[in-house]
């Protein structure tokens, strides 16, 4: 296994990795609205903070050599499916092929964020 780390994307909040190589796959660990230069939330709305969700998936991904692209499944979890349709509208920007995908809400999020993606991916 190799474990992955880029300063393009949060680090970890906890005793985890951002992302491990095994075989040919990548299994990113759930990525929150936090932009890496500031170490803030980015965003208040559900969309802004998918947006940058997105960024964060997108930095882990390359750094195992990996992308949007070769994504075979996704988890997604949600504050509230209220937010299901916005969510939604920005998922659907970068995971143009459709992984298999599973999507649940939760109580509580890290830092009361409003939504949180994992991804497993193809490498290279």
């Amino acid at each position: 296994m190799e474990k992955i780390h880029t300063d393009k994307a949060p680090a970890a909040v906890g005793p985890y990795s951002q992302a491990v190589v095994s075989g040919n796959l990548v299994y990113t660990s759930g990525q929150i609205a936090i932009n890496p230069a500031t170490k803030e939330i980015e965003a208040a709305d559900i969309q802004g903070q998918t947006e940058q969700i997105m960024k964060n998936l997108g930095e882990v991904l390359s750094a195992a050599g990996s992308s949007f692209e070769k994504a075979v499944k996704t988890t997604c979890f949600l504050a509230d499916m209220g937010d299901f349709a916005a969510f939604n509208e920005i998922y659907a920007k970068y995971f143009t092929t459709k992984p298999a995908r599973s999507c649940v809400a939760v109580k509580t999020l890290p830092k009361n964020v409003l939504a949180e993606v994992e991804v497993i991916a193809e490498i290279g």
